[in-house]
């Protein structure tokens, strides 16, 4: 079964930092420009959500059509980590999301890297592509 899945990390000024398609479904142009679409119009929401809840995985906050986005909001940073997906595997989704946040704060430790530039690792885009294809 083909999945769409789109993942974005947003930095605490709302610049995506980080963008892949990581679903199983044929790509094409014009679907990779709605999916970043969705998770930025998701983000008012994400907002109001983050600051009523203590909890980092804030399950599916959005929905458009049979898509949905799931959140997971950094601690400290106030990092949004974005899924848009159709599954309906929130245990997958929450594991990758941790998974991917460890990474994330491994990139942080470096210091050769701006917090908030954009993240251009081959090898961040290589783990998260493979823990996308373990989890989700």
């Amino acid at each position: 079964m083909a999945s769409t899945a789109c993942f974005m990390i947003i930095s605490r000024n709302d610049i995506p930092i980080y963008d892949a398609e990581v679903g199983s479904a044929p790509k094409k142009e014009e679907a990779a420009h709605q999916h970043q679409f969705i998770l930025h119009a998701a983000l008012d929401v994400v907002q109001d959500l983050a600051w009523t809840t203590s909890a980092m995985f804030l399950k599916s906050v959005d929905r458009f059509n049979d898509l949905v986005v799931s959140v997971y909001v950094t601690a400290v940073l106030h990092t949004r980590l974005m899924l848009l997906h159709d599954s309906r595997n929130d245990d997958g989704i929450k594991t990758f999301f941790q998974e991917v946040h460890e990474l994330y704060i491994k990139i942080l430790l470096n210091p050769l890297y701006l917090p908030g530039s954009r993240v251009t690792s081959a090898h961040f885009d290589t783990k998260v592509r493979a823990l996308a294809r373990r989890y989700l």
